[in-house]
């Protein structure tokens, strides 16, 4: 597994090399012992599935406020998805600055996403799966969200938005009083 850093602290980018020859392709999904450096003594708790039907529908923007906060390691294994990782840690030196990338089950990349970040993401195909490897269990009165379309963030969709939840769209916009969270 080759472990990439990007310019949002804590947000890294997992490459998997894939063996192929005549039958398929073999990869490591998850080795906690390689991936020791991105999760620091973390545990997986929690592992999630989605299935998103229609390119262009949003999932997100997510997150957990402490004491749940969590770590996500989000890797696609059908179709193709946007990914982004927004910080809302308060006091970071990225607070409010995004990280994107294109995962699909050929580039068999994951998206590690830290305690304090929002996620979301968007389908570039049809019927795209994604996993998601939790440090903490679902809290439903620990989740918050921010809106896909919030100008202060200026997120880029590739895809014109085809399909969102009501819940996703209840998400408020980021004031000028929003201060970020505090781990």
């Amino acid at each position: 597994m080759e472990i990439v850093a990007t310019r949002l602290a804590g947000v890294f980018v997992i490459g998997t090399t894939l063996r192929a020859d005549h039958r398929g392709s073999f990869g490591r999904f998850f080795c906690e012992q390689e991936l020791a450096p991105v999760l620091q003594g973390r545990c997986i708790v929690q592992i999630n599935f989605s299935r998103t039907s229609m390119p262009g529908a949003i999932r997100g923007i997510h997150f957990q406020r402490p004491p749940h906060a969590e770590m996500k390691l989000v890797r696609c294994i059908r179709g193709r998805v946007r990914d982004v990782a927004v910080d809302l840690r308060a006091e970071s030196s990225t607070f409010l600055q995004w990280h994107a990338e294109e995962l699909s089950a050929e580039s068999a990349r994951m998206l590690v996403i830290p305690e304090g970040c929002a996620h979301g993401f968007q389908a570039l195909e049809p019927d795209s799966e994604l996993l998601y490897l939790h440090t903490a269990a679902y809290a439903p009165d620990a989740e918050g969200g921010v809106m896909f379309d919030d100008p202060a963030l200026n997120l880029d969709w590739p895809l014109p938005v085809a399909d969102i939840s009501q819940r996703d769209l209840s998400h408020p916009l980021i004031t000028h009083g929003f201060s970020g969270i505090v781990l």
